[in-house]
């Protein structure tokens, strides 16, 4: 049983039904007699007390950093070992709080500076927080940006653009609607209105021409003809995913010439795009040595998720950390 409850993330009432025990008495039975939980937080008092765990030997070559959201809303900054692949010895580090200085203390005070030298690389999203962190507790590791996170600046920036003209519509739409003169409202050869046409549009904005429907290729014919300066927000966005088939050499250039003419669009969601990847272009290449990638600290993030519903929430906040490390620290 005790193997059982340690490592696997199941709940204690479905164990209890399987031994047919009160879910309350196996709790209790835990947590006094059949796990090393006392003996765990005496070692880790410290800790425990500040909600900063921290486990030296599970410190790789390569690593990733992301914060998420665990109890009562709160948010925690975890540090992840690739080379663990989801399982035992995965879990680095999972501190309370975001701030750069609390984590990067609680890291510094257990993990000796040796081990952190010895990071390769460490994967990380655009925020500056995690940034931060990452350049003091990794300063020799090469600091990749998170593709996805990358790539979703320019994606948002060519949807805002279809957003905006979508609510333009809409407002052009109510106007003719007050006035009753709604026989003037636009019909497209495909029977899509203006705001059909815009709001049918999101899904196929994502993929790559040669991957539409023969209705997608129709819908999108008519779109551009109608909203150019969405066409050419679509263009910006296409060409700016050919950066990650190049080498790192290649990429730099296109990038430089692509941030030019994002600024010179006259589109202010890109040109605001292009400034952030102006701004972070180093790690953003940095992704095209290893191709490494935050994927695997967000589907680690799902699990921790996944495991905090299975146990169906936290009774006991103490228990709930030293579960989760029997399973993944």
């Amino acid at each position: 049983m005790k193997k059982t409850i340690e490592n696997q993330a199941v709940d204690i009432e479905s164990i209890s039904r399987t031994y047919k025990t009160q879910p309350q008495k196996l709790r209790r039975a835990y947590k006094e007699n059949l796990s090393d939980f006392h003996e765990f937080y005496k070692t880790h008092k410290d800790m425990f007390d500040n909600e900063a765990f921290v486990f030296p030997e599970n410190i790789g070559d390569n690593m990733g950093i992301d914060e998420t959201g665990l109890i009562d809303g709160e948010l925690y900054t975890i540090l992840y070992n690739k080379a663990g692949k989801g399982k035992k010895g995965s879990l680095a580090a999972i501190i309370k709080g975001t701030k750069s200085s609390v984590v990067t203390e609680a890291i510094n005070r257990y993990v000796p500076f040796s081990s952190l030298v010895g990071i390769k690389e460490i994967t990380l999203d655009l925020a500056n927080s995690m940034d931060w962190i990452a350049r003091q507790i990794a300063p020799n590791a090469i600091k990749t940006y998170d593709r996805f996170h990358v790539e979703r600046i320019v994606t948002e920036a060519m949807q805002q653009v279809r957003i905006n003209l979508r609510w333009e519509t809409m407002e052009k739409e109510n106007q003719l609607r007050a006035n009753k003169d709604i026989f003037r409202l636009k019909r497209y050869p495909n029977g899509d209105s203006e705001k059909q046409l815009l709001a049918r549009s999101r899904f196929f904005l994502y993929k790559i021409k040669n991957k539409w429907s023969k209705n997608q290729r129709e819908r999108a014919k008519i779109l551009f003809e109608e909203f150019p300066q969405l066409k050419k927000a679509y263009q910006l966005y296409m060409e700016f995913k050919e950066c990650y088939y190049m080498d790192r050499l290649n990429a730099q250039h296109h990038l430089q010439r692509w941030i030019k003419r994002a600024k010179k669009s006259k589109i202010r969601t890109m040109k605001t795009a292009a400034k952030t990847i102006e701004n972070n272009i180093g790690g953003l290449l940095n992704y095209l040595y290893n191709k490494e990638s935050n994927a695997a600290v967000e589907n680690f993030n799902r699990k921790l998720k996944t495991f905090l519903s299975t146990v169906r929430g936290v009774n006991n906040k103490d228990i709930f950390f030293f579960r989760l490390f029997q399973i993944y620290a």
